[in-house]
């Protein structure tokens, strides 16, 4: 009869763990305490479905609740734990650590983390911590990345490219000389036309990315929003890149904005991406392999309520050296 009760009781912590988002769910209890709402944002899933996962684990013991105010707050403690849960939760969570979701599990708790801690100082900090609320209030929450902007030398030829419907454009026109916009959707290229009818500045081409429609070194810098993902050949298309960047007056400078290695394979099928995202090895092997020197890279924090995966940013500067050899031999 006790070897039955333990059978049972084992195979009841089993089914417990044979869950994603319930292993989800534990990973991230053990590293923070943490409400409904935050789980949430982090778990990109509905309350309701989170609320019921997390009263499976109450009942199961595997975590503990709360009061704070009217928040409930949750937690996983490994010491709390029975003896065989431990070693069986030890196991599991050492198995699921690798997967892709994990990596997207921890970047948006430290984004929730950073809300947090950001909340609190503004309530604490008196006038130094509400500042940055008043200047929101007052403001709004953009100007200071479009402003940012401003850094861009006003003799430049910038290239954004894979442009979609403009929205870089739109922000880096008033500071450039012009902006070249090129995409190969003549849909989202009417579309920018139309967003930027007023802007005297901005040409929209309609090209690949593999075969840019531009001279050798016209352009001084070049920017790939979220659009790598989409190209077939992304070293043929960093290729281009490099080819039409110029090499002189401070200029031949790229910036890749797209998303980390991540496995929605869905993406496929629902938004035609050709590679699921990029690790930071295969990024900065792009730029090397295309000719430019030291890119440096940097994943961006999520926002809190943003659903895609985590983004990185990418930027180097191809190699004038390389390029005058590269003329010679020709």
């Amino acid at each position: 009869m006790a070897s039955s009760d333990t059978t049972s009781s084992l195979l009841a912590r089993l089914a417990t763990l044979n869950d994603a988002t319930r292993l989800r769910t534990l990973r991230l209890l053990e590293q923070e305490e943490l409400s409904v709402g935050e789980l949430v944002q982090i778990l990109q899933l509905p309350q309701s479905t989170v609320s019921r996962h997390l009263k499976h684990l109450l009942a199961g013991g595997w975590i503990a609740k709360r009061s704070s105010g009217a928040s409930g707050l949750y937690r996983l403690v490994l010491d709390d734990l029975d003896a065989e849960s431990r070693r069986l939760w030890v196991e599991v969570r050492e198995q699921s650590s690798r997967e892709h979701s994990d990596r997207e599990d921890r970047a948006r708790l430290r984004a929730v983390l950073a809300a947090r801690s950001t909340d609190t100082r503004a309530y604490f900090g008196r006038v130094a911590g509400a500042w940055d609320d008043v200047r929101r209030e007052m403001f709004g929450d953009r100007f200071t990345a479009a402003a940012s902007l401003s850094l861009i030398p006003s003799d430049w030829v910038v290239a954004d490219l894979g442009c979609g419907t403009g929205d870089a454009a739109e922000l880096i026109a008033p500071w450039a000389e012009s902006v070249l916009a090129i995409d190969n959707a003549p849909e989202m290229l009417e579309a920018g036309r139309r967003r930027l009818r007023e802007s005297g500045n901005v040409e929209f081409l309609e090209a690949e990315l593999e075969s840019l429609p531009l001279e050798d070194a016209s352009v001084d810098a070049a920017t790939l929003f979220l659009v790598l993902h989409h190209v077939a050949d992304p070293a043929r298309a960093m290729e281009e890149v490099a080819r039409v960047l110029r090499r002189d007056r401070g200029g031949g400078l790229a910036v890749v904005v797209d998303m980390v290695d991540h496995d929605r394979d869905e993406y496929r099928q629902t938004m035609g991406h050709k590679h699921l995202g990029f690790s930071e090895t295969r990024v900065l092997e792009l730029f090397e392999r295309a000719g430019f020197e030291e890119p440096r890279l940097r994943r961006l924090v999520p926002s809190p309520d943003a659903k895609g995966p985590t983004l990185f940013a990418a930027s180097a500067r191809i190699s004038s050296t390389r390029a005058r050899s590269k003329d010679r031999r020709a």
